[in-house]
């Protein structure tokens, strides 16, 4: 399908990329995760994008409202360590990574 033709599509309210002149390209193995998940039937949740290096909130628990930078995700656990500036010192705090959010 043509560029043009998808800008026109009914619905289309962006098209990924720097701009409408240039579209991204999605990996395959994205795609092909996509179409997994779609095929499977699974319940799935949004979940907010995290990535290492960017601000973070923490959003429920003890620490709620607590910010920081995120270092590491730690997907076998579920868990995300945080550096969280203190006293102009940093520690790093292990929380449930369904608890932090973006700030």
């Amino acid at each position: 399908m043509r560029h043009v033709e998808v800008r026109k599509a009914r619905g289309v309210v962006a098209i990924l990329g720097e701009g409408w002149e240039r579209p991204a390209v999605v990996p395959e193995a994205e795609m092909e995760a996509i179409q997994k998940l779609v095929d499977a039937r699974v319940p799935a949740l949004l979940h907010p994008y995290l990535k290492e290096g960017r601000r973070v909130r923490i959003a429920a628990g003890p620490l709620a409202g607590v910010e920081g930078i995120l270092v590491r995700v730690r997907s076998d656990k579920g868990l995300v360590v945080l550096s969280v500036d203190l006293l102009q010192r940093s520690v790093a705090v292990e929380v449930d990574c369904t608890h932090v959010v973006a700030a």
